[in-house]
């Protein structure tokens, strides 16, 4: 058992686009099942999630399109994914990954053209069949991101076991304001993030990106006295 879990976790990969292959809304309901099993500070299970599917995906996938070309910079996020200035080691890692991305991607970095097109994709859910956008109640404090997380890894985990792929967004926080009116979400819910669902094209190379993780010496420190 402890060998089938180490192996989803450690062949889990974000996904940046996917086949034109339906996902049964019965699998997806299936896949939330599991998760909800996920710790939460005393059990107070802050996730609420929205799945969108056929028309009701097309809808809003447009509409943040059109939202997106139409004033990019404007865009706020609900709450900051980053300080203003991003600290070393974070700033090199964070670099070296986007660079990564953008050479599997064809897009240089100072193409911004071509990044616009590929931001412009994660409003599409990377051509997934399934986007799940997560809200939480606003009156919770930050401390919830904690027990949200866990259910975000519990939905990526058990679609892998399902031979589903996914990727995680933070992005879809800067388009609470076409996910409120086309999915009617309450103003006392704010928007934390996305998620993309579907089966994998593993024929491009961005979904092939082999990513340098740390040592567990590199981040542990073992204290026995």
């Amino acid at each position: 058992m402890n060998s089938l879990i180490d192996e989803l976790i450690c062949e889990r990969r974000t996904k940046r686009g996917f086949l034109d292959r339906p996902v049964p809304i019965e699998t997806v309901r299936d896949i939330l099942a599991v998760a909800k099993y996920a710790p939460s500070s005393s059990n107070t299970q802050p996730w609420r999630c929205y799945v969108v599917t056929g028309e009701a995906r097309r809808r809003v996938t447009s509409a943040a399109v059109a939202a997106y070309r139409a004033e990019p910079e404007t865009l706020m996020p609900e709450y900051p994914f980053f300080p203003q200035t991003l600290p070393d080691p974070f700033s090199t890692r964070f670099n070296t990954f986007r660079g990564q991305l953008g050479d599997a991607q064809g897009v240089h970095r100072s193409d911004k053209a071509g990044r616009r097109r590929d931001v412009e994709r994660q409003f599409l859910f990377f051509d997934a069949p399934v986007g799940i956008i997560f809200t939480m109640d606003r009156r919770l404090e930050w401390a919830s991101f904690i027990c949200y997380g866990c259910f975000l890894q519990n939905i990526m985990l058990a679609a892998k076991a399902r031979d589903l792929d996914t990727c995680p967004q933070q992005i879809w926080s800067l388009q609470y304001p076409v996910l409120r009116a086309e999915l009617g979400i309450p103003e006392g819910e704010m928007v934390v993030a996305g998620m993309s669902l579907g089966y994998a094209d593993n024929s491009m190379p961005e979904n092939r990106m082999a990513l340098h993780k740390l040592e567990v010496e590199d981040f542990t420190t073992f204290v026995n006295a």
